[in-house]
């Protein structure tokens, strides 16, 4: 099967993307024009859950946000003045309704939606106690054990009962959620996942990314904190930092693929960064070529700020088709290969004849490159190098970014000049760390002052991870096991 869903291009593939609007009259347009903007944060399913002063309202589906949430039939059912929406690419659980988000569950206090960016680290070892405990789970995934943890809590608000939850997880975590009494927006400890906070109106927004922000024309008002908790309601926003402060470790690839190029992370352009590391990689490893050609769209940013560097013209070599759509094609074994160029195709008059440096964010597996690289050179390209705007992902994310295991990596089995014969180009180089971190702004990255994590190329996981080395269960939940 040749799938041309964007998602299951030979990249790592995004997370999820959350939003949340308190206080307006158009909170479930609001979020569905959120969602959209977030689209490329995840592309499976997508959920909106209002809340109209009495009752939750709620619309989940699979697909893209436009395919499903571009009727006004189904805007107008979700009543209210506040909403939370969710794009989902499943990092934990198979892509089923039940497991679309928000999540939602009536509890004593109340109705709780959540949506979740991130993942879970020690979710296999919580869920099997919930379920010692009679925890009946809904979803297969690790944000329901969130829901279950909130209902066992002895705690009475929902705010404190939240906590009492978090501070038994472990792992990446940007979470928005809707009760009967306001919208909470949360960020783990070490801030892996970003969240924002806006205003539109006099409504509060909260949103993954500031450019769901821009489609709404809601003003950017800060990033929320690593460990903060953001409470909105009646009385207005308020800040609690219940969570032992840790050295900030926000997710480095966000920079070189994730986010959109338009959007502020973490007060830097994402666009500007990604040029920056495209003439760092120039510097780095440049050699004499005739063009540089970007494989789009991600490569875009990263190959303008190499050609400009380098001073060698920068041209659309391949094109990119973006009108192909969520189409299944089941073809014969002898046109499989079509899958690439249903979405590229090589563009002949700017690379006949010549030298040309494709660039590109990563390399995953190897195959889409390695097509790539055979359409160049049969638009008769003379020769054919990559160069690549990360560093060689050798390890898998855990964090929230669904990434194949460390085996089909590419880089976990071959140094780079195998790399470049199994892609088949003349030369290939990615970026050097520490020339990553200058292009990001940041010249140490030894021990605790590494503001980033970076473990897809290092292997180095700020985050213990129970489930993979089969580590101890947290204590507070070990405690209220035994106490039962």
């Amino acid at each position: 099967m040749i799938s041309t869903i964007p998602y299951l291009d030979d990249h790592f593939h995004e997370e999820c993307g959350v939003f949340g609007v308190f206080g307006h009259e158009d909170a479930a347009a609001h979020t569905a024009l959120g969602l959209h903007a977030l689209q490329h944060r995840g592309q499976e399913a997508a959920g909106i859950v209002s809340f109209d002063g009495q009752h939750f309202h709620n619309h989940r589906s699979l697909g893209l946000v436009g395919d499903n949430f571009s009727s006004e039939a189904v805007i107008t059912r979700l009543k209210g003045t506040s909403a939370v929406g969710h794009n989902r690419y499943s990092t934990a659980g198979e892509t089923v309704l039940r497991n679309v988000q928000p999540l939602f569950a009536d509890f004593e206090f109340g109705g709780l939606a959540i949506g979740h960016n991130g993942n879970l680290t020690n979710a296999y070892a919580l869920r099997k106690q919930l379920v010692q405990r009679g925890c009946i789970f809904q979803s297969t995934m690790d944000t329901e054990i969130i829901v279950h943890l909130i209902a066992i809590s002895e705690f009475s608000t929902v705010v404190d009962r939240m906590i009492d939850a978090l501070r038994q997880v472990e792992g990446a975590y940007s979470l928005v959620a809707l009760t009967n009494e306001g919208l909470i927006g949360v960020r783990d400890p070490m801030g892996v996942r970003p969240l924002v906070l806006g205003r539109i109106d006099g409504a509060h927004i909260l949103s993954s990314e500031t450019c769901a922000l821009d489609i709404i024309g809601a003003e950017f008002v800060r990033n929320v904190d690593p460990g903060e908790i953001i409470v909105i309601d009646g009385d207005g926003v308020r800040s609690i930092k219940p969570f032992t402060k840790r050295a900030q470790r926000f997710c480095i690839f966000e920079y070189i693929y994730f986010a959109r190029p338009d959007s502020m992370v973490e007060n830097r352009n994402v666009y500007d960064v990604r040029i920056k590391i495209g003439a760092e990689l120039a510097r780095e490893s440049h050699i004499d070529a005739d063009v540089i050609v970007p494989v789009p769209d991600s490569g875009v940013p990263a190959a303008i700020g190499y050609a400009g560097e380098a001073r060698v013209p920068f041209e659309l070599g391949i094109i990119r088709n973006h009108y192909v759509g969520r189409t299944f094609i089941e073809p014969a074994d002898q046109i499989r290969h079509l899958g690439v160029k249903l979405k590229h195709n090589a563009n002949r008059g700017r690379l006949q004849g010549k030298n040309v440096i494709l660039v590109d964010d990563s390399i995953v597996r190897g195959t889409t490159s390695e097509k790539i690289v055979e359409m160049v050179r049969g638009a008769g390209a003379a020769e054919v190098h990559m160069r690549i705007s990360s560093p060689p992902t050798a390890n898998s994310c855990y964090y929230g970014i669904d990434t194949p295991k460390q085996d089909d990596l590419l880089a976990s089995n071959m140094d780079v000049e195998a790399m470049a014969r199994h892609i088949g180009v003349d030369s290939l180089a990615f970026i050097s760390m520490d020339g990553l971190y200058r292009a990001v702004g940041e010249s140490g990255r030894n021990g605790d002052e590494r503001p980033y994590c970076d473990a897809c190329f290092s292997g180095d996981y700020p985050i213990y991870l129970t489930d993979q080395n089969g580590g101890p269960i947290p204590a507070q939940l070990s405690l209220l096991t035994e106490q039962d």
